[in-house]
């Protein structure tokens, strides 16, 4: 059993490499080659493509590299046709996955989708493309069986694979408060994470804001959680002469350690929520790109805690709402008093709504019982 499997980003990366493990403990004869990351090559993926050349955020930046992703469309076409996988993965990242799907069913490959589309929130049309060139698609959001059911859509709810990578990590990979302390050089301090996001777009224009905030508290100590692909040197630029510690390829442990988060949003949204850290949620792109964005886009929240749970959990501060006052302002709330303990009580619902365990699991039994099935 063969699979292409293709990832665009880190939050990919992660579901894919549970995904593979999963696939590999029913199967173990089942092989992997695609796009994706490191953690996908660890669990036994051949990397055609690593995902960091392919992180362009926003309307804008994608037509700046329009070229670039050309390009990167003609090859993963061909690496699919040499490849000849019994069936072919795509994991989120939507606008280009998409025209693969298109592709693929096109040359009679079996397709399954991942961590779907968000047409629930923008861009509704796409679900014509998933009805025609998607085999099933594997959601993990607790409203979107029903939807995609309502259009015609072969769709399962899998659970979502946050739970498992956070319950997973506790039980193998959780260091103690003084170990994780003593590892990266940290004071007794309570910390602060700062997730201002992967891309160096978004990092230069929302960390400033961020580090201005944490001039004003001194009693806490803020930890920059380091994005993949992006060395040292570039946060020093961002940072210019302020020191703060930077910690790589370990945010599970930095957010079990935070008793605050300042968050980009996105998946760390949930990832936060789920390591019971109160956060406010920061959002900021080019003015082009949001504006663009803002006539498209249908959905009340941006965070993922606040669409799952239907209510504002967490302050979601948005383009030019983030600002120096309004974020220290909202930062008060989420380190004392009622707005806090609030916050946290709100987010013992999460396990629940995503599904509990075993997001991964169901996902590889789904898939496996499909390409048998056409196998046979």
């Amino acid at each position: 059993m063969k699979f292409f499997i293709i990832s665009g980003e880190a939050s990919g990366d992660l579901h894919g490499a549970n995904l593979v493990k999963s696939i590999k403990e029913l199967r173990p004869n089942a092989t992997f080659v695609g796009w994706g990351g490191d953690l996908m090559e660890k669990q036994g993926v051949v990397i055609k493509k690593h995902y960091k050349e392919l992180a362009f955020m926003g309307f804008l930046e994608v037509i700046l590299n329009i070229r670039t992703i050309l390009k990167n469309i003609k090859l993963c076409k061909q690496q699919m046709l040499d490849e000849k996988p019994d069936a072919v993965i795509f994991i989120d990242y939507p606008g280009f996955n998409l025209r693969m799907a298109k592709f693929a069913k096109k040359n009679n490959l079996t397709t399954l989708y991942y961590i779907s589309p968000t047409v629930w929130a923008w861009k509704e049309k796409r679900i014509e493309t998933i009805k025609e060139f998607v085999d099933r698609l594997f959601v993990i959001l607790p409203f979107e069986k029903k939807f995609y059911e309502d259009r015609g859509c072969e769709v399962e709810f899998v659970g979502h694979p946050l739970i498992d990578a956070v319950n997973n990590f506790r039980k193998t990979s959780a260091l103690s408060s003084e170990k994780f302390l003593k590892k990266y050089n940290l004071s007794d301090k309570k910390i602060v994470a700062l997730l201002p996001g992967s891309r160096k777009q978004e990092i230069k224009k929302k960390l400033p804001i961020m580090l201005a905030v944490a001039k004003d508290y001194p009693q806490f100590q803020f930890v920059i959680g380091g994005a993949p692909g992006l060395d040292e040197a570039y946060y020093h630029s961002v940072l210019e002469g302020n020191k703060m510690a930077i910690i790589y390829n370990d945010t599970y442990n930095l957010l079990n350690n935070s008793y605050a988060g300042l968050v980009t949003s996105g998946t760390a949204t949930l990832e936060t929520a789920l390591f019971q850290v109160p956060q406010v949620v920061c959002y900021q792109t080019s003015g082009i790109s949001y504006a663009i964005a803002k006539r498209l886009v249908n959905i009340t929240y941006i965070s993922l805690v606040n669409l799952i749970l239907d209510q504002e959990v967490v302050k979601e501060l948005i383009q030019n709402e983030l600002n120096i006052e309004n974020l220290k302002f909202e930062f008060e709330k989420i380190v004392k008093g009622n707005s806090r303990e609030k916050m946290l009580a709100s987010y013992q619902d999460l396990d629940k709504l995503c599904g509990g365990i075993g997001a991964s699991k169901n996902t590889a039994k789904g898939m496996i019982r499909i390409v048998e099935s056409k196998l046979s």
